[in-house]
């Protein structure tokens, strides 16, 4: 586990939302470091003016991030229409796409620069276990990732958002050691911070994702025509959350930290498989 190195939030001013307006001198270590910022609750998102704001000063910061809110979005690529870019009066950029779809067309063409990290979120709720299956917000950083760049994904685990301050601090606290003690350019972080002031969260914990009961199930109901519509249940309660995990660490007030990766191959099924063909 981790302890924080400190716990006081950032300072008030320094980056006044305008895309790229945070590059700092060129006599600061940072100002040749980049950083693209992306969420998949929408531009217009607290928890991403929050982040954005937490970690100002740091380098110089790009925000592209999609129109209107696409939780659940996963990895998904739009591919069936032409995507446009549009730029919002706080200078972020947005797209009318998937959260996926913000950083691949900012890593691969829209950026003059490449960025030297990823950094998405905050979310608005939790990304524990199997929550990071669709998460938008974890999407985000994957892309980046898929695109060979270090990324973090932030989530505040809690409904009701109170604290987005302690979340950012929290960011600024990780990219900062990021800048410290660069990351290789294969690490994909997913990071849940306690809805919790400050003061109160109890460090940081390397945890592995826990696991959830099955999905509640779909809600029927009717539209104004009498159609019949359905609504997708709530996620499951947490059903592997013992020590180690994500929600446990959460639960007792403690930051996770969940080093993900991106293959699906069931390695140890694999002879199995072999034999099942042979027989």
């Amino acid at each position: 586990m981790w302890s924080l190195p400190g716990r006081s939030l950032p300072g008030a001013g320094g980056y006044n939302r305008r895309v790229n307006s945070s590059t700092p001198s060129p006599s600061s270590p940072a100002s040749a470091f980049r950083l693209l910022l992306s969420n998949d609750d929408g531009y217009f998102a607290p928890g991403l003016a929050q982040l954005a704001d937490g970690l100002a000063g740091l380098g110089e910061i790009t925000v592209v991030a999609p129109e209107r809110d696409r939780s659940g979005a996963s990895n998904s690529l739009t591919l069936d229409r032409p995507l446009s870019v549009r730029t919002a009066a706080s200078g972020f950029q947005f797209v009318n796409g998937t959260p996926t779809d913000c950083v691949h067309l900012a890593v691969t063409g829209l950026l003059p620069v490449l960025p030297h990290m990823v950094v998405s979120g905050i979310n608005h709720g939790s990304n524990m276990g199997d929550d990071t299956i669709y998460s938008g917000t974890v999407a985000a950083a994957t892309e980046g990732f898929l695109l060979g760049l270090p990324a973090m994904a932030f989530s505040l685990a809690g409904k009701e958002g109170r604290h987005f301050a302690t979340a950012a601090a929290i960011a600024r606290q990780l990219v900062e050691r990021a800048l410290r003690y660069p990351l290789p350019a294969a690490t994909l972080l997913n990071v849940n911070v306690p809805d919790i002031p400050l003061a109160d969260v109890q460090g940081i914990e390397v945890t592995r994702l826990g696991k959830r009961h099955k999905a509640e199930g779909v809600i029927r109901a009717s539209n104004p025509r009498g159609q019949t519509v359905y609504w997708i249940g709530a996620a499951g309660e947490a059903q592997d959350a013992g020590p180690g995990t994500d929600f446990h660490a959460v639960a007792a007030g403690r930051v996770s930290i969940t080093p993900l990766q991106i293959d699906l191959t069931h390695a140890p099924q694999m002879g199995a498989m072999r034999d099942w063909l042979a027989a």
